[in-house]
């Protein structure tokens, strides 16, 4: 909340020439015609010599002068505050802003006319006409705002307007506060698939016992109060002179890494229809889907950073960790823009140090080189899969003529020998649809190995 005085003006700012300037620079074109119609007026009457042609010169001069100090002496207070609902909205989604001005003064106000200053990207600029608020009053108003495109966009700072009953003088003045509306990727629900098969780390394989093994690979622990007597371990309370009791079944996370490839080379085109775009909302639709289930979920790009506040392990999905935890990544994702990176060297370092988990990576153009590195990706990751976006394709309208596999095909091919589960993005397609796509390709994959059936 922010609070001005007068109309919108701080008391630190009162007074001096500079306050004379200020009153008279918030002449309206209607006060500087009725000034220069009273100073012409007047010069008139002096050079004829009317007495009645100069009282009305002097009337129409001194109208807007009076106006103006009035105006600019009427002593008030007033507080504004700014309310996002929400503060984190997809893209292609509405938010609301509540604006609400009180009138902490003795004093009514007059008519007041506010505005907030918006980014061009979410609608036009929002303007209100207020009624007079009477002392202690408020009033509170409402705009929403729009946009295509994710980003962090500031709100404000709020501006008043207050005007004469005559219309000859206006003084705007703004408040030093301003909110920031983050406009974040699409989200797609995913269906609980298991991509994975049979590698570690992944769905019902998440708990695993410390120590299985039988009698003499249990590890002991020291007695804690509320411990279960029964757990208790005789022999490694003689061993060690304290009663010790049995560790409890440890569970382990499951791990997911989600890659997202950034360089701008391998992306072509712009705007919320272009597959950079869809690859940043997959990439986010991964994220809350994996924290969804329970995972350790990590953020990864083709320049090895990550979210700022990321663990070694990522980010865990349980109760209100897990809100907090999307929530830092979906605003990392709502600024990431396109790298200067050419290769993506830097995230196989990452991923070569890195735990085993599935991995869950959308790329873009794949050269043979780069094709290379990715492949390697899978050596260190219980289970990849791919979103494959190729710039043609998304680069061609919905009517041309489709033209044959090519180099797209043969990185694909690359990247499943690999052990990849790889997907080719098609433009426009659902990432819900691919997801079930790459599970039932697995599957056939899973299937054939075993001598099944045919992959």
């Amino acid at each position: 909340m922010a609070s001005a005085a007068g109309p919108g003006l701080p008391e630190a700012d009162r007074g001096g020439q500079g306050g004379v300037r200020t009153a008279l620079s918030g002449l309206t074109t209607r006060g500087r015609s009725f000034l220069a119609a009273g100073i012409a007026a007047a010069v008139c009457a002096y050079v004829l010599g009317e007495s009645d042609l100069l009282r009305v010169g002097l009337l129409l001069a001194v109208l807007p002068l009076v106006c103006a100090a009035v105006l600019y002496r009427t002593r008030y207070r007033v507080a504004g505050s700014r309310r996002l609902s929400p503060a984190r909205v997809p893209a292609g989604s509405e938010a609301r802003v509540h604006l609400r001005m009180d009138n902490v003064s003795r004093l009514p106000t007059g008519l007041l006319m506010l505005q907030d200053r918006v980014p061009y990207v979410l609608g036009p600029r929002p303007r209100f006409v207020l009624d007079r608020v009477e002392a202690g009053g408020r009033r509170e108003v409402s705009y929403r705002v729009r946009s295509d495109l994710r980003g962090r966009y500031p709100l404000g700072p709020l501006q008043l307007r207050l005007s004469d009953p005559f219309g000859m003088c206006e003084l705007t003045r703004s408040f030093s506060t301003y909110d920031t509306l983050t406009v974040i990727p699409r989200v797609e629900p995913l269906p609980p698939v298991r991509l994975t098969g049979e590698a570690k780390g992944y769905g019902d394989g998440r708990l695993r016992a410390l120590a299985l093994a039988g009698e003499d690979d249990v590890i002991p622990r020291g007695y804690r109060y509320g411990d279960d007597l029964r757990r208790v371990h005789w022999r490694s309370t003689a061993r060690y002179g304290e009663l010790m009791v049995r560790r409890e079944e440890q569970p382990q996370r499951a791990h997911c890494t989600v890659l997202l490839d950034t360089r701008g080379l391998a992306f072509r085109g712009a705007g919320p229809d272009s597959a950079f775009e869809w690859a940043v909302s997959g990439a986010a639709s991964a994220l809350v889907h994996m924290l969804e289930r329970g995972f350790s979920v990590r953020l990864l790009t083709d320049t090895g950073s990550s979210v700022p506040g990321e663990g070694a392990d990522g980010f865990a999905g349980t109760g209100q960790e897990s809100a907090d935890a999307a929530g830092l990544m979906m605003d990392t994702l709502a600024v990431i823009d396109h790298s200067d990176g050419t290769g993506l060297s830097r995230a196989y370092d990452v991923l070569r140090g890195g735990n085993e988990g599935l991995l869950v990576a959308f790329f873009g153009d794949l050269d043979e080189e780069q094709a290379t590195v990715a492949a390697k990706m899978r050596q260190r990751s219980g289970g990849a899969v791919a979103f494959v976006l190729d710039s043609e394709t998304w680069g061609r309208e919905p009517t041309d003529v489709a033209r044959p596999l090519d180099r797209s095909g043969e990185r694909l091919r690359m990247l499943r020998e690999a052990g990849w589960t790889a997907v080719s993005v098609p433009r426009g397609a659902s990432l819900t649809e691919l997801w079930r796509q790459a599970d039932r390709e697995r599957t056939g994959v899973v299937a054939a190995s075993r001598g099944e059936g045919p992959a």
